[in-house]
């Protein structure tokens, strides 16, 4: 028995949740998906409120995932520790509010951990060390079908996350720079991977922000709030055909909807 994974890249803006919304639930019946990890941390832009949370299990996410804007929101803590299907990275400090990791269940019954980990290359975080955070927690993982999202910037870092985990989890997936990547594969001990998933929002855009706001940042413009960009938006994600009996990756196939 294979299980199809989905994982949707970070969703950016409200124009990124509203089509989110509007195409996830008819993408997961076209492609047969049993499961669907979101990373929702920049569906305010810049962070989630809890009633955007809510809007992505409404459009279909089963779990959501965070990285590095997840403070950013204060309302969303209490959130956090109520809601158990919303991952936070598990490497920030223990008395952080809410969870890193946890065990699920498909519809069909089929048992699954998720893992929200975030990098520390040049995110400027306090965070402990990914790579040891992830072996403390797969000895006490109980499923076959492990599925981790890297939040991090650099390349070389998820690059490295990947071949760490290669052959003790199902699927990695590189989130944050919101640039799909052209790597979809399964590594050689039979892990899914994609260095980073890319992005759902406004395509014509410099990561979800307007381009002449990003271009006036390099200019040397003052800092001033993100303004989200206008115009038709595009889905980007992976999917992950996964053998229930081993826990590995049977194929990796990057996804791009607009």
């Amino acid at each position: 028995m294979d299980l199809r994974v989905l994982a949707v890249g970070d969703v950016c803006g409200v124009a990124g949740l509203q089509f989110l919304t509007e195409r996830l639930k008819a993408l997961k019946a076209e492609r047969n998906i049993d499961f669907c990890v979101v990373n929702g941390e920049n569906a305010n832009v810049v962070g989630v409120t809890p009633r955007q949370a809510d809007d992505l299990f409404s459009a279909g996410a089963d779990v959501i995932t965070l990285g590095n804007h997840t403070w950013v929101r204060y309302e969303l803590q209490p959130y956090l520790d109520s809601h158990r299907r919303i991952l936070r990275p598990a490497n920030f400090a223990p008395q952080c509010p809410g969870r890193g990791w946890g065990e699920f269940k498909t519809k069909s019954g089929v048992e699954l951990t998720v893992v929200n980990l975030m990098g520390r290359f040049t995110l400027d975080v306090n965070t402990d060390n990914p790579f040891l955070v992830a072996d403390e927690i797969l000895e006490q993982v109980q499923t076959k079908i492990v599925l981790v999202d890297h939040h991090a910037e650099g390349t070389s870092e998820k690059r490295a996350m990947g071949f760490y985990l290669d052959g003790r989890v199902s699927a990695v997936w590189g989130t944050h720079t919101h640039v799909q990547t052209s790597d979809a594969e399964v590594l050689p001990d039979g892990t899914g991977y994609i260095t980073d998933l890319g992005m759902t929002g406004p395509a014509n855009s410099v990561l979800g922000i307007e381009p002449e706001q990003s271009i006036g940042r390099f200019l040397g413009d003052p800092p001033r709030r993100y303004d989200a960009a206008a115009g038709r938006c595009k889905l980007e994600g992976a999917i992950f055909t996964i053998d229930c009996e081993t826990g590995l990756c049977r194929s990796a196939e990057a996804l791009r909807v607009r």
